[in-house]
């Protein structure tokens, strides 16, 4: 059984502060065309997304880079929730996860999904670098979050931005899947992962259509 983990792209939903806004216009009609078509105005990191390293990396590889190979992987997840608005998810999220080895998807839940497209959503907790330095140390190059963003989504005391994991992660050649949704329906461990993006060369990260396959739910429904 496949599980969406993909939020639904829509005019005016939820993007990062300062993001381009969403909008879908009618650009062909069937009254007047015969045909429909759409057209869409989006940034690179609209809804369910992936961060390629040149989004925060100077020198960092562009999307096509990204091997497909590594985005279609098990699936181990995080159980972060209980954390409140701005809390720091540490490594303390290790100490009931399920094993992970190298070339494991790893994504952080907190069910902040839930959230999405209400204000409060933009106050999720944070990924702690600490947690993120265990997570490479362990052979993961791929770290979701179903959240706005792994580090912080409101500005420092300065007005300045603060990603560290970012820094840490993409610095590293890694990259970061962000927004995912409904990882509550996929169990910690057993499933698979399968994060496609649009293939956009040169660009710095892509909508994403991420689904988790999860053995046996077939079976077990049509039972």
């Amino acid at each position: 059984m496949l599980i969406d983990l993909s939020h639904r792209i829509a005019g005016g939903m939820t993007v990062f502060p300062g993001d381009p806004a969403v909008s879908i216009e009618n650009a062909a009609t069937l009254e007047t065309d015969g045909f429909r078509v759409s057209a869409l105005h989006l940034g690179t990191h609209t809804g369910t997304h992936l961060d390629a390293p040149a989004h925060s990396i100077a020198d960092g590889a562009t999307l096509e880079a990204v091997a497909l190979d590594d985005l279609v992987a098990p699936l181990v997840i995080l159980d972060a929730t209980g954390h409140a608005a701005r809390d720091r998810i540490g490594v303390e999220a290790l100490h009931a996860a399920p094993e992970i080895v190298p070339g494991d998807i790893v994504a952080v839940r907190t069910g902040w999904d839930a959230r999405f497209g209400d204000e409060t959503y933009l106050e999720h907790p944070v990924v702690d670098v600490e947690l993120a330095t265990e997570l490479w140390e362990r052979g993961v190059r791929v770290l979701g979050v179903d959240t706005l963003n792994p580090d912080p989504s409101w500005p420092g005391d300065d007005g300045a931005w603060a990603l560290p994991v970012h820094e840490f992660w993409l610095g590293r050649g890694g990259v970061i899947v962000e927004n995912l949704a409904a990882l509550d329906r996929v169990p910690t461990s057993g499933a698979e992962a399968i994060i496609l993006p649009l293939r956009l060369d040169g660009l710095d990260g892509a909508p994403v259509r991420a689904v988790a396959r999860v053995p046996g739910e077939r079976e077990a429904r049509d039972r």
